[in-house]
């Protein structure tokens, strides 16, 4: 479904991405790990096109369209989700409006069926029918932001699923309920790369098939299963770089 040949990205002219090669299969789990700066979510961002994030070598392939170039709507008309590791907050929009357009935009659900449709969604990752009527992030705590963009990603369906340190800043009940639902939509066939520090994030998540990669300055250092996440966890990034913490 995706393929990342030898990207190179820079930011404002410096380069992030050292050459990273990656290959995602329909309905695979991938798990990105590393220090902080290891360039895990400058990854995220530029296969969902943000602007700020300059290809200068390499190419994004999905469903084998080169997509290198593409702004980041169309790569989202073709099935690419983000899940932000810090949601924007965006006053005066309401979630129900918003999701409700999102829906008949996307999917071209009508209105009365798009507000039903969110609202059990919804209640499903512990919002209230009255929380729809806040702002979009507006006021919000870390796990509800975090579980508002797990909404949009149970409401579309994505091809693709970034999911940016989905566990960052959550507590431990929000990152349960996450966890599961994130689980539910790799059973329905979902891709998915998960960016992660720590391995809790995955404990609902069925392991057998958990492809990981660990980053280190622009680079996949090393790849592997769910036996990589548990080295980490014990022992710390210096396991994988051999001996050296990294951060």
């Amino acid at each position: 479904m995706l393929k990342v040949d030898d990207l190179h990205v820079a930011v404002e002219g410096k380069e992030i991405l050292k050459g990273v090669s990656l290959e995602v299969g329909r309905g695979e789990f991938h798990v990105i790990m590393g220090p902080n700066g290891s360039g895990k979510s400058t990854l995220a961002l530029t296969i969902a096109g943000h602007p700020k994030y300059k290809v200068t070598q390499g190419k994004i392939i999905f469903e084998g369209e080169d997509i290198t170039e593409y702004p980041p709507d169309e790569r989202a008309k073709r099935g690419i989700l983000l899940a932000f590791q810090v949601p924007p907050e965006v006053e005066g929009v309401r979630i129900i409006d918003f999701l409700t357009q999102v829906l008949g935009e996307v999917k071209g659900i009508d209105i009365g069926e798009a507000y039903e449709l969110i609202k059990k969604k919804a209640e499903e990752l512990w919002f209230k029918e009255n929380d729809l009527r806040r702002f979009v992030n507006v006021g919000f705590s870390g796990g509800e932001r975090k579980r508002l963009e797990l909404l949009q990603a149970l409401l579309l369906e994505p091809r693709l699923l970034l999911l940016d340190e989905p566990d960052s800043g959550v507590d431990v009940d929000s990152l349960s309920v996450i966890s599961r639902k994130i689980e539910e939509l790799h059973k329905k066939g979902v891709s998915i790369i998960l960016i992660t520090h720590y391995g809790r994030i995955l404990k609902h998540i069925d392991r057998e098939d958990l492809k990981v990669h660990v980053m280190r300055d622009g680079k996949i250092v090393k790849s592997g299963g769910a036996e990589l996440v548990d080295l980490i966890e014990r022992e710390g990034f210096k396991a994988v770089f051999g001996g050296e913490n990294g951060e």
